[in-house]
């Protein structure tokens, strides 16, 4: 049977160039490669077809013997090259496919090369678990039990997957590599093993617990350290407290993410506390004192200047919240709002309509924004 041309097996027409060879090769390997074509008997032969295609135009002096004698050029030692294409030993096809190889098996060996096996026991994932404190809790620091929904090393088996006292033994397909390679035309392919899936090891006899895993799914109540001063977004890593690992692997972490609700009394900024504080407007013209409460359950008593303005604040010193980082704790601000009275009786209304009557010019504020309000309009007038 006539050999086949080598451009109408990769399907382009004689004389392309070295870029449009390169594409057509990878195309037509990925549509023959046995792998992926198992109801095709032809398939192999036609990959194989395709890759002596290629070693042959590929190579710069090898083509132009090709496009002047054809195949002829490649029996008898005609046109220099001495040997036939698909002859080629190892060393010839480690440079002859280099360009192309992670391109056209990165499906089958998940993008890497090389031999060896994968790991017997692979690690167990991380786990995220996030945690809502109170404010009070964050100020103090606390020690907390929570339930985690995990994977945890099969008791029955201790990990290993095999029941009975039995042990994994060393897969017979792939000798404990977790990988097989198969000779595919001028190809050593490497994949992952089917017998074992890539573990390296068999279980005859696998734990009825957790069917071979070396895992079960359990809720795990784990006691937490909440150190006093974390903030929403704190995270905090508790080692080898993710899941267990596969068939005795180790476990990955716990990472525990803080958040503090909204408090009705206090609002945070960093390590900064503020507590608005309605004030009468007897109060905040006379002045006086009067008790707020701290985050730490006391009280402390704060003096009114007289004439305070609604917004007004008085710091007290270390009454925040304490530092992560081990610095000074932070302050706590009263902030006043001063409040208008409402339904107000007929007396009130007497009192009051007297009072604004005796202290039309007792009004610092009032007095300034209006001599503005003046000058703007006289300017407008302007």
């Amino acid at each position: 049977m006539a050999k086949r041309d080598y451009y109408d097996t990769l399907g382009i027409q004689k004389g392309a160039g070295a870029d449009e060879i390169k594409k057509a090769y990878r195309q037509k390997a990925k549509e023959l490669h046995p792998d992926r074509n198992s109801d095709n008997p032809k398939a192999e032969e036609q990959f194989k077809e395709a890759n002596e295609a290629y070693e042959v135009l590929k190579d710069g002096d090898k083509k132009a013997a090709y496009d002047r004698y054809g195949h002829a050029a490649f029996e008898g030692g005609m046109g220099g090259g001495g040997r036939h294409p698909g002859q080629q030993g190892n060393g010839d096809f480690a440079s002859a496919f280099s360009d192309v190889f992670d391109d056209l098996f990165g499906d089958f060996m998940g993008g890497q090369r090389g031999g060896g096996g994968r790991s017997r026991a692979a690690r167990g994932n991380d786990l995220r678990y996030n945690l809502r404190i109170k404010l009070e809790e964050a100020y103090a620091g606390l020690t907390k039990t929570i339930n985690v929904p995990t994977a945890v090393q099969c008791g029955n088996c201790s990990g290993t997957g095999a029941d009975d006292g039995s042990e994994p033994v060393t897969c017979p397909t792939c000798s404990g590599m977790g990988k097989v390679r198969a000779q595919q035309g001028f190809f050593t392919v490497e994949r992952t093993c089917p017998t074992c899936n890539g573990a390296g090891q068999t279980i005859k006899n696998p734990c009825h617990v957790c069917h071979g895993a070396g895992r079960v799914e359990k809720e795990k109540a784990l006691s937490v350290n909440i150190p006093a001063g974390v903030e929403t977004g704190t995270r905090i890593r508790l080692a080898g407290e993710g899941e267990a690992g596969m068939r005795g692997g180790p476990a990955g972490d716990l990472y525990i993410f803080i958040e503090v609700a909204d408090h009705a009394l206090f609002e945070r900024e960093s390590s900064n506390l503020f507590c608005r504080v309605p004030v009468s407007i007897a109060s905040a013209a006379l002045g006086g004192e009067i008790e707020v409460p701290t985050i730490d359950g006391g009280r402390s008593r704060v003096k009114i200047p007289e004439g305070s303005q609604s917004g007004r604040q008085m710091r007290l010193r270390g009454k925040g919240m304490p530092s992560l980082r081990g610095a000074a704790a932070g302050d706590m601000f009263i902030e006043l709002q001063v409040e208008t009275p409402v339904n107000l009786t007929s007396r009130q209304r007497e009192i009051l309509k007297e009072f604004d009557t005796l202290s039309k010019d007792n009004n610092p504020q009032g007095s300034t924004f209006f001599k503005s309000v003046k000058g703007f309009w006289d300017s407008m007038k302007g």
